[in-house]
């Protein structure tokens, strides 16, 4: 009996021995280092002011959406403003000034009067002298992309610090590209929180012009904005007092860019793209959508043809990185005609039968994409030395590009050939 209960210890000591070795053997030692970033907050009490500032000169250091309007490029410095720059010569852009705008991303401007977000508020802003810009109106609490927390103001972005931390493979947040640690974030790399390009696309002569990522837009006496899921119209009859008519849910997603074409508007967001008939101006009414994997995605529409760029990084968590050729012959029920593969596309542009496209690191691509099947193949030009996030049309022959480098203008006359005009460079 004693050899059989001295066996059975050793059997199981054996087992413990083997189970504590393989244990040993399987647990993980990989770290991987993550990035803090900073949060930053707004004080309402500190963007609310009666007056804006315009100062004659402030550094270009991160630019984020572009427009243009008469012969003046507006160039979007990230939650501070916009910078002016006269256009007349292309080749030869003048510096004007800086227009304070805290907390503005987004613009769009109709006969003289520039409608900006100020943080959560909707601002009305005269610029028929443009060195003297005058507020008009304020619409508190209008945007709903910022939490509001006590004692702190509004949680805006956040802000890369050079602190870092390690965390091992057996962290819960260690296959994460980003995790949030009471109130910072953690970040593996800079890309994980990219810039926004964005502005309206519009040929009116008493509006401006933009690129493909839009979440204003004025037409006629409407404006329309997107507002995390909402689209919202207002009434601009009297263009000092923007009136809201109309509050319509979209999506439980994120939309993102907003692009007119004919009666339509299509709305590109993390879930797809939705198409909006605004017979009724004043109540666009939801026609149809196009769904997709989650990926951020500008729209571009020619004709009967939507053309789509899906792409990763950012907040969008996707993997796709894509061209689609939609077909919106019957806009009720739009159908895919063909996907290509891209690095990492971001803003682009139809001019006749050229497709521009501006594929992030990769640089600006053009295409003739005449026969949608071999859109790949008809590759025209390809400028491999910038990076690339949106472009403007302003005519067949003259594009504007903006990137995280700057802003570079071409002369597109030969599409296959693009030639710089001139180069707006950061003051970094």
């Amino acid at each position: 009996m004693n050899t059989i209960i001295n066996y059975l210890k050793f059997s199981i000591l054996l087992l413990l021995i083997f189970s504590f070795s393989s244990c040993l053997e399987d647990k993980c030692e990989a770290t991987r280092t993550f990035i803090e970033y900073e949060s930053v907050f707004a004080d309402p009490s500190e963007f609310r002011v009666d007056n804006i500032e315009y100062f004659e000169t402030r550094l270009l250091e991160n630019p984020g959406k572009i427009y243009y309007y008469g012969s003046t490029l507006f160039i979007n410095e990230k939650y501070e403003g916009i910078h002016l720059y006269d256009n007349s010569d292309p080749s030869s852009p003048v510096y004007e000034g800086f227009i304070s705008i805290p907390g503005n991303l987004d613009i769009s401007i109709k006969n003289d009067i520039l409608y900006a977000d100020n943080y959560v508020d909707l601002l009305s802003i005269d610029i028929s002298n443009i060195k003297n810009p005058t507020l008009l109106n304020r619409q508190e609490e209008v945007f709903k992309v910022y939490d509001l927390w006590e004692d702190q103001g509004y949680f805006v972005y956040t802000k890369e610090t050079e602190r870092t931390i390690e965390i091992s493979c057996d962290d819960p947040n260690f296959n994460s590209p980003w995790f949030w640690s009471g109130n910072q974030i953690f970040a593996e790399s800079s890309a994980s929180f990219e810039l926004d390009v964005n502005v309206i696309s519009n040929n009116n002569s008493n509006t401006g012009q933009g690129g493909s990522f839009a979440r204003f837009s004025v037409l006629g006496d409407y404006l329309y904005v997107l507002n995390l899921t909402a689209l919202m119209s207002y009434d601009i009859t009297d263009l000092a007092e923007p009136e809201l008519l109309n509050t319509v849910e979209v999506d439980w997603g994120t939309i993102e860019t907003l692009f007119p074409y004919g009666d339509y508007l299509f709305i590109g967001g993390t879930q797809g793209m939705f198409i909006y008939d605004r017979t009724n101006p004043a109540l666009p009414t939801l026609v149809s959508r196009f769904t997709h994997a989650r990926a951020c995605d500008p729209v571009f529409v020619q004709d009967e043809t939507a053309y789509v760029t899906l792409r990763n990084g950012s907040l969008c968590q996707s993997f796709t990185n894509q061209l689609d050729i939609v077909d919106i012959t019957n806009v009720e029920n739009p159908q895919l005609k063909k996907s290509y593969d891209m690095t990492n596309p971001h803003g682009l542009a139809v001019v006749n039968d050229d497709l521009y496209i501006c594929d992030g690191d990769a640089g600006l691509r053009v295409f003739d994409k005449s026969d949608h099947n071999k859109i790949d193949e008809n590759q025209l030009d390809h400028i491999k030395n910038i990076n690339a996030y949106d472009i403007i049309p302003l005519s067949s022959e003259h594009m504007i590009v903006v990137g995280n480098g700057g802003l570079y203008q071409y002369d597109s006359s030969d599409p296959s050939a693009l030639r710089e005009l001139s180069f707006i460079s950061l003051s970094k």
